[in-house]
């Protein structure tokens, strides 16, 4: 793993952490004993590392791809052709002095006949039913296995789940945030109002909360809760496993 490791060097990017660190995902590599291309793969993403290699862009499937360099992107254009297509997605830099805790305070109140209530076992299971909240907490391998190691904070409507903030992925020292909203829930304040008290809760425990935005909506909203943009790069779209509840074109 240190091996593979090296390939990811200067990669600021906490879902490869995760699977450098044993949390959760996993690593193919190419090359034997000193392996010269690496694919991290976690949930939905797919990065690659190190020299291009046929096979391994062949094996590690998944609904996002990343590629680590030009030669990774060219590639992966080669070998998957018309089932991807390119996409721009908005990274954002790992500074915790960034946030403003008034300001997230002040986002943190649900609108009126809503309640934000942290995520346990049973919001675990009530998140899963559906797949639109699925990406909420699918990497875990129980409601227990949430309880133990993950984080979140639902939003509840007549008790009912109907948004929510959590940790899509942890590593050692943080998690990736996901945040999700029932298609007919949009527009009213809360994914703001969830993703909001979630960064203060990760703040609370000395985590970090990192957040890495699949669109410019994403990204606008990670602004103004306090982030500030890395910017852009490039990644794939595999339209022969579109991930549910990302928008596509």
């Amino acid at each position: 793993m240190n091996k593979a490791a090296a390939l990811f060097q200067g990669w600021p990017e906490t879902m490869v952490w995760s699977c450098l660190q044993g949390c959760m995902g996993q690593v193919l590599v190419e090359g034997g004993e000193e392996p010269a291309s690496a694919a991290a793969l976690i949930g939905d993403f797919a990065f690659f590392a190190g020299r291009p290699d046929r096979a391994l862009a062949q094996k590690a499937e998944a609904s996002i791809l990343v590629p680590g360099d030009q030669g990774w992107a060219c590639l992966l254009e080669e070998v998957w052709g018309a089932k991807i297509i390119p996409w721009t997605r908005y990274a954002t830099e790992k500074d915790p002095s960034s946030f403003c805790r008034a300001k997230l305070e002040g986002y943190a109140g649900p609108p009126t006949g809503f309640e934000l209530r942290p995520m346990d076992g049973a919001l675990y299971t009530q998140a899963m039913k559906e797949d639109w909240s699925r990406d909420l907490c699918a990497l875990f391998e129980d409601g227990l296995d949430y309880e133990a190691r993950g984080i979140g904070v639902a939003v509840l409507c007549g008790g009912e789940l109907v948004a929510g903030a959590s940790s899509y992925a942890v590593y050692r020292d943080g998690i990736e945030i996901e945040i999700d909203t029932r298609p007919d829930q949009r527009g009213k304040g809360l994914a703001t109002a969830c993703g909001a008290r979630l960064i203060l809760d990760c703040l609370d425990r000395g985590l970090y909360p990192s957040w890495d935005a699949h669109d410019k909506r994403s990204a606008h909203l990670a602004q103004k809760l306090g982030y500030r943009l890395a910017g852009a790069y490039r990644a794939y779209l595999n339209m022969e496993r579109p991930a549910p509840g990302l928008p596509v074109p």
